[in-house]
């Protein structure tokens, strides 16, 4: 499979929210492009028509657990999807409810009453740092719920999002399939079950560097941020390579030292950095010693990131 995130910012587009997103949205939690890969199983399927759309809910499974891909298709063939990791599709399940319900009361449109934005009703879920958008919306086209989340977890305002529509006279169907889908496979997540390590950070000269620890279905990842006033850059490392990462920096910082009189601080303080906060998590204590601190600078990302 091969799906590509377009970029999606005009949120409040109505004529492309409803009907067709006009984009094929990848999924960065779940990494769709690499699966078929890495011996993903496609567990069960469900599809749906919904006035003009087709539904695809796929369980899916590969060495880090299970998840759900929701793939919308429009009429004319193009393709939006979200991933939901089970207990996350549960959750999607109750709030399906609570629309339906909420659509129930509301009677015949009525376009002079309709919010600016077309909102009517709004939640949100989190799972991981991931933030999911709920919004029952009307527009010339009828009432349906977008189900959202921004491409990247690190930028919530302002950046791509991934998204699917339901015309709200599915909900209902769409709630009964994915309750089906539950029941079989129930909510369990799998993957990494313990508490994260807290970010810590770095200041070397004028510029900081952040050390982040997340998580998603392929693993456990490191993001390291270089801020300065007017600059900011990310890498992301999976954990399965930190050890040798790790190895990599201590054997430079070994190199240096046994140059011409070239160490000292600098060279310490990266030894430290990279034992401290890539290895072991042993504070550091060198003049650029690391603490743990958030990463104010939420907006950082980079292209490597899942």
């Amino acid at each position: 499979m091969d799906f590509n995130v377009a970029p999606w910012n005009d949120l409040d587009n109505d004529s492309r929210e409803y009907g067709n997103s006009g984009m094929d949205a990848g999924g960065t939690d779940f990494d769709a492009g690499q699966h078929g890969q890495q011996g993903e199983q496609e567990l069960a399927t469900k599809m749906l028509q919904i006035q003009s759309k087709r539904f695809y809910l796929d369980v899916k499974q590969n060495r880090r657990g299970r998840f759900i891909k929701v793939a919308e298709i429009g009429a004319d063939g193009r393709r939006s999807q979200i991933f939901l990791a089970l207990s996350t599709a549960s959750e999607f399940r109750d709030h399906l409810s609570t629309f339906s319900d909420f659509y129930a009361s509301l009677g015949p449109p009525n376009p002079e009453n309709v919010p600016d934005d077309g909102k009517l009703k709004s939640e949100m879920m989190v799972k991981d740092n991931r933030r999911y958008y709920l919004d029952l919306k009307e527009n010339s086209r009828g009432r349906f719920l977008r189900v959202s989340h921004p491409v990247s977890q690190t930028i919530t305002r302002g950046g791509p999002r991934t998204q699917i529509a339901i015309p709200a006279q599915g909900m209902i169907e769409f709630r009964d399939a994915l309750t089906d889908l539950l029941e079989e496979f129930g909510v369990d997540d799998g993957g990494f079950k313990g508490d994260l390590p807290e970010g810590r950070y770095m200041r070397v000269d004028n510029k900081n560097f952040y050390f982040d620890i997340g998580q998603n279905n392929r693993g456990i990842y490191m993001r390291i941020s270089e801020v300065k006033t007017n600059f900011r850059t990310a890498i992301t490392v999976p954990e399965k390579s930190w050890s040798r990462f790790r190895d990599i920096f201590a054997d430079y910082c070994d190199k240096m030292k046994e140059g011409a009189g070239v160490g000292g601080i600098g060279a310490s303080g990266m030894s430290e950095v990279n034992k401290g906060t890539v290895g072991s998590g042993a504070q550091a204590s060198s003049p650029s010693s690391t603490s743990q601190q958030p990463n104010p600078n939420t907006n950082l990302d980079s292209n490597l990131i899942k």
